[in-house]
């Protein structure tokens, strides 16, 4: 069968099954037909107020049923859907904006005219699938517009995505996975169920509700499901699962392996790459036990190496360097920018400043941003591998380490932590230095902590640490 464009590719599935449920979000629904009929409205609205192909339609909305009506409506007039958070700081949100220069901005409180048709619209094809927001940890916001067109190929869908009956999506829908997870299980025929906000108890009870098959979980969504009472956790029938994927951040390899202990290595998996979709590497739960803490080998014809950033020479394996990456179809060919630069070198390999290492099979192992690395005594600390040793203890929610000025050490390594309120601060602070002695060297241990009473990663498992550490700085 050929690509069809998006909008076709909908119109098709609600014209053969228009009662078949599509979304499921909260206490609301919609079947295919709905979704279509809503869609092709909404579309004649926003081509009344200007929308035209090729245009940036920028989407301020929640994880609802509503986004899936805009993302569609969006398409069918040949344009390309922008979607933000609904929650960003008005600061922020404008400059995104100002990138993004859209045709239309759509929020919650829009509503079409019901007097506008709900018939078929003639075929249209954006040029672009998506244009997400990035980079507002560092207060540069940018545009990573995808440079394939919003096609769906029904002979080659991502396996990832290839749910047999239904799809969980956990996160937010303005991030990539979340996007492409429900929308490329729509297109494959099977119902999104979708999370308007995370929450681990009631997540288990959606998996076994809807006997889920696919879900995609960043790893401080797997930690908050693991610290559910095991009562709970274990009450729930999971046996529906057959794809687990995690990635979006480095998981700690205890939590990995914690997870194939529970659902079997043949249901975990793990993935590493950039939404700028420049490369990428995958692992099986098998793999992962012959190589423990690795994200895999790279994936989808994408080649990939390990670079000194500080001369641009390739690093043998077992180094520590930066993550460049180079797709099959060459350096221009998956994304282009509004509001930044590639960084790539002289043979066309990029970077979004990911470190890592490469073990003599090829196997990647990733370090952190190249800019949230902590140079304290003259050596590198990486600040996951100290968070993932902090929440290891069982009063630990979630975590975050950073680098702050100190004339004798350059940099001193200070933990903020979101804890369980089990310990007041001398007995958590002490519990918690004599446990990381049991996980870290001594010099990656924390020289202070900082308790807060509130979550340090958002709803994508993304952690600003440039944030964290400009607020502390003053």
């Amino acid at each position: 069968m050929a690509k069809l464009s998006y909008a076709r590719a909908w119109a098709r599935l609600a014209e053969a099954d228009p009662d078949g449920l599509a979304v499921i979000c909260g206490d609301r629904s919609i079947t295919r037909g709905a979704l279509e009929r809503r869609a092709n409205r909404q579309a004649r609205a926003y081509a009344d107020l200007g929308v035209g192909p090729g245009d940036f339609v920028t989407l301020i909305l929640p994880n609802s049923v509503d986004f899936f009506a805009a993302c569609l409506a969006t398409w069918k007039l040949g344009a390309v859907p922008n979607p933000i958070s609904s929650r960003l700081p008005a600061a922020e949100r404008d400059a995104i904006l100002e990138r993004a220069a859209p045709a239309l901005v759509v929020d919650a409180d829009f509503e079409p005219d019901p007097a506008l048709s709900d018939a078929p619209l003639p075929d249209a094809q954006p040029p672009h699938e998506r244009a997400m927001a990035s980079g507002g940890s560092t207060g540069l916001p940018k545009l990573i517009v995808a440079l394939n067109p919003a096609q769906y190929d029904p002979e080659a869908p991502s396996a990832i995505f290839k749910a047999r009956h239904a799809v969980l999506v956990p996160g937010p829908l303005y991030h990539a996975v979340p996007f492409s997870a429900a929308w490329q299980g729509l297109f494959g025929g099977a119902l999104a169920v979708v999370m308007r906000r995370f929450d681990a108890g009631h997540c288990l009870e959606l998996i076994e509700r809807h006997a889920i098959d696919r879900v995609h979980f960043v790893p401080t969504m797997m930690l908050r499901i693991w610290r559910l009472p095991e009562a709970e956790r274990l009450g729930r029938d999971l046996s529906s699962l057959s794809f687990v994927m995690t990635g979006g951040a480095p998981c700690p390899a205890w939590l990995m392996r914690a997870w194939i202990d529970w659902l079997g290595p043949d249901v975990m998996h793990e993935a590493f790459g950039p939404s700028e979709r420049i490369g990428g590497t995958f692992i099986t739960g098998r793999e992962w036990l012959a190589h423990p803490g690795s994200v895999g080998r790279p994936s989808g014809g994408a080649r990939l190496k390990i670079v000194d950033p500080d001369t641009g020479r390739e690093l043998p394996a077992g180094q520590m360097g930066e993550i460049y990456m180079l797709p099959a179809g060459g350096r221009g060919s998956t994304y282009r920018y509004v509001g930044a630069r590639a960084r790539a070198d002289h043979d066309g390999f990029e970077s979004v400043g990911d470190m890592g290492t490469l073990d003599t099979d090829g196997y990647l192992f990733l370090g952190d941003r190249r800019s949230d690395m902590i140079l304290c005594g003259g050596r590198n600390v990486y600040p996951a591998e100290v968070e993932a040793a902090i929440e290891a203890h069982p009063a630990v929610r979630s975590s975050a380490v950073i680098g702050l000025p100190d004339d004798d050490l350059g940099q001193r390594i200070h933990a903020l932590a979101e804890t369980d309120g089990s310990l007041d601060s001398d007995s958590l602070a002490e519990a918690l230095r004599a446990h990381l002695r049991d996980h870290l060297v001594a010099w990656k241990i924390p020289r202070s902590f900082e308790w807060v009473d509130h979550p340090l990663r958002d709803e994508a498992g993304k952690v600003r640490r440039a944030a964290l550490r400009e607020a502390r700085l003053g």
